[in-house]
């Protein structure tokens, strides 16, 4: 039985992919569930208004992607934070705190976004780079300076 898959099956396919599986298989797990609409006219003609539909949501969030990485590049981030002997922090700074920073700043970019292998722990100039889109990884310059006391 061929089927249009709705949405990713893990095993079997991606959102719109078209596949042959066993009909009970289909009939009494995919269909029911809604991971699955078996292949007809109509169906397919569905399937193609909704790959229009989500080409043109993906060119949209990748311009916006574009746009923020454009603006990113320009932002220099600074941290204040109190360090000891040798310019080690007391505690460090995360990606929580870069994007609380950038959010003072009125850009917004989700936490899990920044690719910060581990915190930072001392003071400097750290070039982090910022996964907004598959292709689209800006890098932001972030200044860690000492804490006036």
């Amino acid at each position: 039985m061929e089927i249009i898959l709705k949405q990713d099956v893990d095993g079997l396919g991606e959102i719109g992919q078209i596949r042959k599986v066993a009909p009970g298989y289909a009939r009494n797990y995919l269909i029911p569930n809604q991971f699955a609409v078996q292949v007809n006219p109509q169906n397919l003609r569905a399937l193609e208004h909704e790959k229009l539909l989500l080409d043109a949501k993906e060119l949209k969030n990748k311009d916006a992607a574009r746009e923020l990485a454009g603006v990113i590049s320009g932002l220099t981030c600074t941290i204040a934070r109190r360090a000891g002997e040798g310019d080690r922090l007391f505690g460090s700074v995360t990606n929580i705190d870069i994007a609380n920073s950038l959010a003072e700043q009125n850009v917004i970019v989700d936490r899990r976004s920044f690719d910060l292998a581990e915190p930072i722990k001392e003071l400097g100039i750290f070039m982090i780079p910022i996964n907004l889109y598959p292709d689209i990884i800006p890098s932001l310059r972030v200044v860690v300076v000492r804490e006036a006391e």
